[in-house]
C-alpha cells in the first residue's frame, strides 16, 4: 500500500520511522494539519502574544507543557520530535539544519506551538468543486513573503507570509465563502488579484514551496500562512527555534470540521 493511502495512525508511524519525508498536502483526508514552532521557554510568552496579535497567520491550535513534545489537545499520542516529515532548525535567525527527527536537539526548556494550516480547508475547496492546483500537480503549495508587516510582540516582528492558489474568476467568491468558515486555519484570503500590491514581484518564483500553473484568466488568491514565524525568525533572530519545513506539516487528531465555524 502507498504510504499516502495509510490511515492516520499508520501514516504517523511511517513518518516517525522516516519512511515518509515529503510534503503533506492531501494526506490523511478529514484530519487537520498544523504548522509547528518550537522555542525556548524564555520566548514562549512573547510568541504567544505575537500569535494573539496576528491570528490570521498564526492561529493557535495547541501549546505543549514546557519540556514536553506531546500535543495533549491536538494529538495526545503523538511526539512532535519525530512525527513531522521534515523540520528546520534556526539559530540567531539563520537556518542551520533541515532534518527528519529533532530528538537529538530537544531540550527540557522547549515549548511547542501548533498553528492552524490552510491545508485543512483544501478538502472543503475540493468538495465545492474549486481546484487546488498544487494537489493536482503533486507539488508543495507556493508561499511568498509579503510587504505586510505583522503586529510586533516582545522580541517578535516581521512580515506576513502568504500561500497562493489560482482560482477561476467565477469561483473566487465561493472560495472566499468556503474558507471563511475556517478561522482557526487562516480563514478567508488576505488578498485577491495583483501580487505586486502585497510586494510579490513574480508569482512564479515563490519564496517557499513550488511554483504551480496559473491558467489563462485565473486569479491568484492569497491566504495568510503559518510559515510566517519562519520569516519572523529571520528578522527577530531568536537564539534557537525549530519549525516544520514549509509544506511538511504535523497531522493532528482533530477533524477538519471541528475547526469550522457554524
Amino acid at each position: 500500500m502507498d504510504v499516502r493511502d495509510l490511515p492516520l495512525p499508520e501514516l504517523r508511524a511511517a513518518i516517525r520511522r522516516g519512511e515518509y519525508t515529503q510534503p503533506t498536502p492531501g494526506l490523511a483526508p478529514g484530519y487537520a494539519q498544523a504548522n509547528l514552532v518550537i522555542l525556548p521557554q524564555k520566548y514562549a510568552f512573547d510568541f504567544l502574544l505575537f500569535c494573539m496579535r496576528n491570528p490570521k497567520p498564526c492561529p493557535v491550535l495547541d501549546v505543549t507543557e514546557v519540556g514536553s513534545p506531546v500535543p495533549r489537545l491536538a494529538a495526545p499520542g503523538a511526539d512532535l520530535r519525530t512525527d513531522l516529515p521534515r523540520y528546520r532548525v534556526w539559530e540567531h535567525g539563520v537556518l542551520t539544519a533541515e532534518v527528519t527527527d529533532i530528538t537529538a536537539c530537544w531540550r527540557d526548556d522547549l515549548v511547542a506551538f501548533l498553528l492552524g494550516c490552510s491545508f485543512t480547508f483544501e478538502a472543503a475547496l475540493l468538495t465545492a468543486g474549486i481546484p487546488v492546483r498544487h494537489i493536482e500537480e503533486g507539488r508543495n503549495v507556493p508561499m511568498f513573503i509579503t510587504n505586510r508587516e505583522c503586529t510586533p510582540a516582545g522580541v517578535f516582528h516581521g512580515p506576513m507570509v502568504v500561500s497562493m492558489r489560482p482560482i477561476p474568476p467565477e469561483q473566487v467568491v465561493r472560495a472566499v465563502q468556503v474558507t471563511s468558515r475556517y478561522p482557526a486555519v487562516h480563514g478567508a484570503p488576505v488578498h485577491i488579484g495583483d501580487p505586486a500590491v502585497i510586494g510579490i514581484r513574480d508569482v512564479m518564483q515563490p519564496d517557499f514551496g513550488d511554483a504551480v500553473t496559473i491558467k489563462p484568466g485565473e486569479v491568484p488568491v492569497f491566504w495568510a500562512c503559518g510559515v510566517t514565524p519562519q520569516a519572523v525568525a529571520m528578522e527577530a533572530k531568536p537564539d534557537f527555534m525549530i519549525t516544520h519545513a514549509p509544506g511538511h506539516m504535523f497531522i493532528t487528531d482533530l477533524k477538519n470540521e471541528e475547526l469550522a465555524a457554524l
